[in-house]
């Protein structure tokens, strides 16, 4: 028999461990309450009698209890609760412990891994802060059915690192109120700015201030610059009149103005480009910021906000010079661009930016696209920015009946695991609903720990966000309640591992059209009619995500192959997929896996994302599925390889060999460190920090154009 251990390491079962624990405990009471070597060994004979296979610790713990309860030895199976209860902070502390120290000595590399580099001592920091966050909300704040559902990978509850603060996940923060009334940044008062380069510069205070005081990411819409575009013109108007005097030449006017509007153009893109990419916030890395790229018919501004976004994307296409001097992709801020009737490529006025878009896509993976169309479709007839990267609101409507998505955030994210389910559920499909039911509860709860931590917070917490226009323009000392109520914010029920759970219960892919997708379907529909069952009993703001998060994926995988052992595409691959991602080993062509996509979609509306793998950078090819997008994808984006070798200056894309290495095809060089890699990973585009599950995971992804 072998013994599951709470860290997950598997070990021979031992009975003398059982033995000395007793005995332990024993030792703290009188001697007519202790339990006689008899009493012990029938214990031990009736675990052995199971005949289990594996066996979790826990379960041994549970029935040694149960045992001496029934042998009447109340007093003895109480001081043998404290010791396992005394046991379990001993462990957790000492867990921490030996986290922070690896981490510090550089042996713990596993930490490096990630979108975090955890050699800079900014990232340290914000670590330690967080290993020591996670502790004290294992032990104190969670309860301990949440904490190790968490550990046992039954669901994942997301930055726990930062749950002991009550802050909020990511936004859509209402930049139109704080440039046009006016902002507070550490106690001075920011006023409206006169002209665009300034409105970018406040932008940026904006997002550095923000970003210091929430997790998640942040959301800005670049068609609220286009005003401030305008203020430059007229202001240029005025200035070169007044130089040329009244008898001037309407031509040259025209053209200085076109001239000194075009430099201030280009200075405040890059404000905003270059400034978000080199911005350090307070957890020690780049913030994660999106900026919505949306041409609105109604927009006032709609000339400006153009100007806006072809300068934004011919600045993302010539990329950013790195550490080498070479010219490379920007992974922050991410840009969304919006397609719509007037620029989907149907002879719209504004083609030809989608046409620069599309440009800039098959160099630099940016931006990715929403279909406004169906976001039409989705959402009431409303096209809004996501918070962050793929994370959606839902529709609501403020006292007037006005629809409002400015201003308004997420509190918080738990994760279901639906692959363990399948795993559990032996093939048994009956088992696979009773035991979704279970564990979708148990999210429930956790998502209202999330609500209930954040409830009696004052404003005073994050000025920027409460009292001064980010969210909110409430007094100081004035509750931030009302927000987390009737549908303000959203929770956000995350999923990951259909695929897997598909392949357990039907044998199939969830892309099978016949048993996969059915399933499939019921699942997400399921789990969503379960967020709006949540959303009318509590009034809160459930939604249904498709999460997407490689750590997330690697860490559930892993939890599973430890307990569970290795199962043919489920936990031998080292990963999970996201949401309802179709697994990248299968060959579909782009079409069909946007038809997928759109099967599901409707269905997972707190977020969805759609990478379609370009092999081969075919521009007309790239041109029909962007067609295809806006006519059936909400949300999609192009996965491109243009990777650089530092030692030949082979440009293009960097294959991975058997041994799992990255080797330029030009001249086989391995050296990670004379190597320039660029791949999207679950709406993330990363550079560095590769681990082997994430370089597995890319070498067996499937082209789909």
């Amino acid at each position: 028999m072998k013994v599951i251990k709470r860290d997950g390491h598997i070990v021979d079962y031992d009975k003398e461990k059982i033995e000395i624990a007793i005995g332990k405990a024993n030792a703290e009471v009188i001697e007519e309450e202790r339990a006689t070597p008899n009493e012990i060994k029938k214990i031990i004979k009736y675990i052995e009698s199971l005949n289990k296979k594996r066996i979790l610790v826990e379960d041994i713990q549970d029935i040694i209890e149960i045992k001496l309860m029934e042998a009447k030895r109340y007093e003895l199976a109480k001081h043998y609760i404290v010791y396992r209860y005394t046991r379990a902070l001993v462990r957790k502390s000492n867990t921490t412990d030996e986290s922070i120290l690896s981490l510090i000595r550089k042996e713990n590399m596993e930490l490096n891994k990630g979108s975090k580099n955890t050699t800079l001592a900014g990232m340290q920091r914000d670590y330690i802060a967080g290993e020591v966050s996670k502790d004290l909300t294992r032990r104190m704040l969670l309860p301990y059915k949440i904490s190790n559902a968490h550990d046992e990978g039954i669901l994942y509850f997301h930055d726990m690192d930062y749950f002991i603060q009550p802050i909020f996940n990511s936004s859509l923060i209402n930049l139109e109120d704080m440039l046009d009334n006016g902002t507070v940044i550490n106690n001075e008062l920011i006023e409206s700015p006169k002209s665009f380069q300034e409105a970018c510069t406040i932008m940026m205070q904006i997002i550095a201030c923000c970003s210091a005081n929430q997790y998640g990411g942040i959301s800005l819409e670049i068609k609220v610059l286009g005003k401030y575009l305008r203020k430059s013109h007229d202001n240029l108007m005025k200035r070169f009149k007044t130089i040329l005097g009244s008898n001037y030449d309407r031509h040259l006017l025209k053209e200085l103005v076109d001239n000194e509007l075009s430099v201030e153009l280009e200075s405040g893109v890059k404000i905003l480009e270059r400034g978000v990419k080199t911005l350090l916030g307070n957890h020690g890395n780049t913030p994660l910021i999106t900026f919505f790229l949306n041409l609105d018919s109604n927009d006032t501004y709609i000339k400006e906000n153009a100007m806006i976004i072809e300068s934004i994307l011919h600045l993302r296409y010539e990329g950013i010079k790195n550490d080498k001097g070479i010219y490379v992709a920007l992974n922050v801020p991410k840009l969304v661009y919006v397609l719509d009737e007037n620029n989907c490529l149907k002879g719209g006025k504004y083609d030809y930016l989608t046409e620069l878009a599309l440009k800039c896509s098959a160099k630099r993976m940016e931006p990715v696209y929403v279909s406004a169309q169906k976001m039409r479709e989705n959402y009431e007839g409303n096209v809004f920015a996501p918070m962050g990267y793929h994370s959606f609101l839902s529709p609501w409507k403020d006292e007037t009946g006005t629809y409002r998505f400015r201003g308004r955030f997420n509190q918080g994210i738990v994760t279901i695991n639906l692959a363990q389910i399948g795993i559990l559920a032996e093939e048994d499909e009956t088992k696979f609903w009773e035991l979704l039911d279970e564990r979708l509860d148990l999210c429930r709860e956790a998502l209202m720990c999330r609500h209930h931590a954040l409830l009696g917070t004052t404003s005073d917490i994050s000025p920027i966000h409460w009292q001064y226009g980010a969210i909110a323009r409430l007094g100081k000392g004035e509750k931030i309640d009302k927000y987390l109520r009737n549908g303000y914010s959203t929770l956000s029920l995350g999923y990951i591992g259909l695929y897997e759970a598909t392949k357990l219960i039907k044998g199939v892919s969830h892309t099978d059209e016949e048993k996969g997708l059915p399933f499939a379907k019921r699942v997400v529909s399921y789990m969503k009619d379960k967020c709006l069952a949540w959303k009318k009993e509590t009034g809160l703001g459930f939604v249904l995500y498709g999460t997407s998060n490689a750590t997330i994926s690697n860490e559930l995988a892993k939890i599973d192959l430890e307990k569970f052992g290795k199962i043919k595409d489920v936990t031998d691959k080292g990963y999970y997929t996201n949401g309802y991602d179709v697994d990248g080993r299968e060959k579909l062509s782009a079409f069909d896996k946007i038809n997928f996509a759109s099967s599901l979609q409707n269905s997972t509306l707190g977020g969805s994302c759609t990478d379609i793998e370009v092999g081969n950078t075919d521009m007309e090819a790239m041109r029909k599925v962007l067609k295809y997008m806006y006519e059936n994808l909400q949300y999609g984006e192009f996965n491109i390889k243009n990777d650089y070798c530092y030692a030949c200056g082979y440009e293009g894309e960097i294959p991975i060999n058997k041994e799992l290495e990255w080797e330029c095809p030009k001249c086989g060089n391995k050296d990670q460190n004379k190597l320039y890699i660029v791949r999207r990973y679950h709406d993330l585009i990363e550079d560095d920090l590769w681990s082997l599950e994430r370089i597995k995971e890319i070498k067996e992804r499937a082209n789909n154009i």
